[in-house]
């Protein structure tokens, strides 16, 4: 039997973590990990104990919804929450990250960032990631590994 891949294997849990947002537009999931363990997830939604999306529908503003919290940004506030360091850590993130995560995943000390799928991917959050040297890398995710009927032999 062939093991999945780090890549894929922390990239499923990204998209297992994306499962649990509360945002009606966009389900996104990030996993920061240090030495291959998963150190901090996160998923986009709202404050805890606050008004959801699925229930309230989005606070859309400047076609930005305000109401949730960007998965990346949780999965920092996590491990600030709990005191746990990541600089030098990596970030896998189902989406690209939006300018405003982008910074705060620089100034957390990540040192790279892969994530599955483009969106609205900003020219001058890649501009500062070159500049700040965090190394940013696509990573085609395969969905299918989610078929957990399928028995390998």
């Amino acid at each position: 039997m062939k093991r999945i891949e780090w890549d894929q294997y922390f990239m499923a849990q990204s998209f297992l973590l994306s499962s649990r947002s509360t945002c009606t537009r966009l389900s996104v999931g990030a996993t920061i990990v240090r030495d291959k363990r998963i150190i901090a997830g996160g998923y986009n939604g709202s404050i805890a104990g606050g008004d959801h999306c699925i229930d309230k529908g989005c606070y859309v503003i400047d076609n930005h919804c305000v109401r949730t919290i960007h998965a990346e940004m949780n999965a920092l506030l996590q491990c600030a929450k709990f005191g746990v360091p990541t600089e030098g850590a990596e970030i896998y993130v189902t989406h690209f990250p939006c300018l405003q995560c982008t910074k705060s995943i620089i100034q957390s000390g990540i040192k790279v960032i892969y994530y599955a799928e483009d969106y609205k991917n900003d020219s001058y959050a890649m501009e500062l990631l070159e500049q700040a040297k965090v190394k940013v890398e696509k990573v085609p995710f395969d969905k299918s590994i989610f078929n957990f009927n399928v028995v390998n032999k």
